[in-house]
């Protein structure tokens, strides 16, 4: 049971790993593709959260948000294979964060292919973040340990 555990971590934590490394060989100067594509999603997302909430939104540069994600990504998919309830949290955290902003299937119109595109993209970071929470919640469930009856001997 360990090792199909273990492989199955690994395997589960694959899709973070491979996805921080591409990130980080492709960052360069100005963060790469990821930061490309970040940029108009974020953009869209301040906007939302001032208009809905009247709060503006502090401006951070984009390059240190992807250095942030691929740090929580990548740590927290190495030390998931660990079976590390930490790089659950990070993954979690990972997850929480990005999904809504970089898969705003909401922000298109359905009939568009880019609707569809992203909607599978959120339904799938949703299951991995279900997963996630399945993992915790059996990692909490194993750690207590029922308590053993005493037996008292009879004596006569």
């Amino acid at each position: 049971m360990g090792f199909i555990s273990f492989a199955g971590r690994v395997l589960f934590s694959s899709i973070f790993i491979l996805a921080a490394w591409q990130k980080i060989n492709d960052f360069g100067a100005d963060g790469g593709a990821a930061a490309k594509s970040m940029e108009p999603k974020l953009a869209l997302f301040k906007n939302h959260v001032t208009t809905l909430l009247g709060v503006q939104v502090p401006e951070v540069e984009i390059k240190h948000l992807l250095m942030a994600a691929i740090g929580l990504e990548g740590l927290g998919g190495i030390l998931f294979i660990f079976g590390s309830t930490l790089g659950a949290y990070l993954l979690l955290i990972f997850l929480a964060s990005v999904t809504p902003i970089m898969h705003d299937f909401y922000n298109y119109d359905m009939t568009k292919p880019e609707y569809v595109t992203e909607f599978i993209q959120f339904l799938k970071n949703l299951s991995l973040f279900g997963a996630l929470l399945f993992f915790l919640g059996m990692k909490n469930s194993f750690t207590k340990k029922p308590k053993k009856k005493i037996s008292k001997s009879k004596t006569n």
